[in-house]
């Protein structure tokens, strides 16, 4: 089994779209993570919606810190995601950066073009691990 780690700064949209696709595509042989290096503490509204129009409930999920998941350490992969040097280290075989922008103010069509993307780089990743 595979374990992956998927940080943003807030944990409230890309880190927590990834962990869903991870689990989707990934199955039973993934087990996925996600955490934000400063976390907001909600899933944000629309990254719930733009979820469930892909029949996933992201509700379930909660906006938690690094601290809250080092305990799973070390991870096969973790997947930063445009956090820059906010982006804390964690014991990993590989580390990956996306430059995916901040959907957390756009709307519609453009938060789900960035959904999308991360859905193609998540069925990307594991196709290589």
């Amino acid at each position: 089994m595979k374990k992956l780690l998927f940080v943003c700064i807030e944990n409230s949209n890309r880190s927590q779209m990834a962990q869903a696709f991870a689990k989707i595509y990934g199955g039973t042989a993934v087990e996925a993570y996600s955490a934000g290096s400063k976390p907001s503490g909600v899933v944000n509204p629309k990254a719930i919606a733009a979820m469930k129009e892909l029949d996933y409930d992201l509700s379930t999920h909660d906006s938690k810190s690094i601290n809250d998941v080092e305990q799973y350490a070390p991870f096969d992969a973790v997947v930063t995601m445009g956090c820059g040097d906010a982006c804390p280290w964690m014991p990993a075989k590989q580390h990956i950066d996306w430059q995916i922008p901040d959907p957390r103010n756009m709307e519609g069509d453009e938060f789900n073009k960035v959904r999308d993307y991360i859905s193609t780089q998540v069925k990307e990743l594991l196709s290589t691990i």
